[in-house]
């Protein structure tokens, strides 16, 4: 699974903020990396130019999965760790929710399996 930091113009992108953050991401969707191929983490400040904003910090992340389209969740809180946080808490979920249902769907299918219809 590769993770990709990437921060908007008002956060600063130290190397140890990507690091810090990649390990949190990596240890929240770590049952799933056999299926996760990459993720991606947006970091930005959504109201830098106010002083007294809450929940301004927004992390988007968006997990590509073997053979499925993109997922994506956002979340914002007062500080970035909280919106990373909170961003991973929804896509271990998301995730975990469309996982559960490709397999209900696989366990439920009518139609005889395609390598057994051709010979």
């Amino acid at each position: 699974m590769q993770i990709q930091i990437r921060t908007g113009h008002n956060i600063e992108g130290h190397e140890a903020l990507a690091t810090h953050f990649s390990g949190v991401v990596e240890e929240s969707l770590s049952r799933f990396s056999d299926r996760i191929t990459q993720v991606e983490v947006h970091l930005s400040d959504e109201n830098s130019d106010k002083k007294d904003s809450h929940d301004d910090m927004r992390c988007m992340l968006e997990a590509r999965l073997k053979g499925q389209k993109p997922l994506a969740v956002t979340h914002q809180a007062a500080t970035l760790a909280q919106a990373v946080d909170g961003a991973a808490d929804k896509l271990t979920r998301l995730i975990d929710s469309t996982l559960g249902k490709l397999q209900h769907q696989e366990n439920h299918r009518t139609d005889p399996p395609l390598s057994n219809s051709i010979k």
